[in-house]
């Protein structure tokens, strides 16, 4: 199951979720929920450490 980086909230496939590499590595793909992105809560890729909004 797929879960949102910064809460750990299941991401359902109806959410608009949002998925992306890491943009520093690209070896990490990120999940984000809808609320995380709509809030702009922060994430941190567990690989390189790259933090970003």
């Amino acid at each position: 199951m797929l879960t949102c980086i910064w809460c750990g909230r299941i991401i359902t496939p109806r959410e608009k979720s949002v998925k992306f590499p890491c943009p520093t590595c690209g070896e990490f793909t990120i999940w984000r929920c809808e609320k995380c992105r709509l809030f702009g809560r922060p994430y941190k890729c567990p690989k390189c450490g790259f933090t970003g909004p």
